[in-house]
C-alpha cells in the first residue's frame, strides 16, 4: 500500500513537473489588429468596397422586382407567347442578380480576393510578431483568444504527429 501511495505521489510530481515545463502566452488578435493604422484603412476601404457592390446589387433588384410587378399586372392580357418570353426575362435577369450577389460575396468572391489582398499582408505580419516573440521567449504554445481559442503558435518540437504515424505503422 505504501509503495502504490509512492508511486502515485511520484507520477503526480512528474506530470505538474511536466506541465510546469510547458510555457504558453495568450494574445487578443481582433484587438491587435484594431489598433494597427493599415488594418483599420483596409477595413474602411472594404466596407466601402462591400457597400458599393451591395448598393449595385439592390438596384438591379429593385428593377428586377419593378418588372415582376408590371408582369402581375400585365399578363392577363398577353398572349401565351409573350408571356413565355417576359417570364423567360425575368428568369434570365434573377438569375443574373444571384450570380452578381454569388461573384461579389460568395465563397472565394470579389470580396473575399480583395480582402486577402489587403489585410492578408497585415495578418501574416502580426502572425511573424507572435512567431517572433514566442520562439524569443520560449513558449511552446501560443493561444488566439478572439473568437474561441485557436492556437496560432505551437513549438515544433511538440509535435508528436510522426509518431502517432508510426504507432499506426505508416511509414514516411
Amino acid at each position: 500500500m505504501k509503495s502504490l501511495f509512492l508511486s502515485a505521489l511520484f507520477s503526480l510530481a512528474l506530470v505538474l513537473g511536466l506541465n510546469a515545463q510547458q510555457r504558453y502566452a495568450v494574445i487578443d488578435t481582433k484587438f491587435i489588429l484594431s489598433k494597427l493604422p493599415d488594418y483599420q484603412a483596409a477595413d474602411k476601404k472594404l466596407a466601402v468596397i462591400g457597400e458599393q457592390w451591395q448598393k449595385e446589387i439592390d438596384d438591379k433588384q429593385l428593377a428586377l422586382d419593378k418588372m415582376y410587378k408590371n408582369y402581375e399586372a400585365e399578363q392577363f392580357m398577353l398572349t401565351d407567347e409573350l408571356k413565355k418570353k417576359r417570364e423567360d426575362e425575368l428568369f434570365v435577369r434573377e438569375k443574373e442578380v444571384r450570380e452578381l450577389q454569388k461573384r461579389r460575396f460568395g465563397y472565394e468572391g470579389d470580396l473575399f480576393k480583395e480582402r486577402q489582398k489587403l489585410v492578408k499582408p497585415i495578418q501574416d505580419k502580426v502572425f511573424n510578431a507572435i512567431q517572433k516573440i514566442a520562439v524569443a521567449r520560449n513558449y511552446d504554445f501560443v493561444l488566439d483568444k478572439s473568437e474561441g481559442i485557436t492556437i496560432i503558435f505551437a513549438d515544433p518540437k511538440l509535435d508528436r504527429s510522426e509518431d502517432v504515424l508510426r504507432e499506426l505503422g505508416i511509414k514516411n
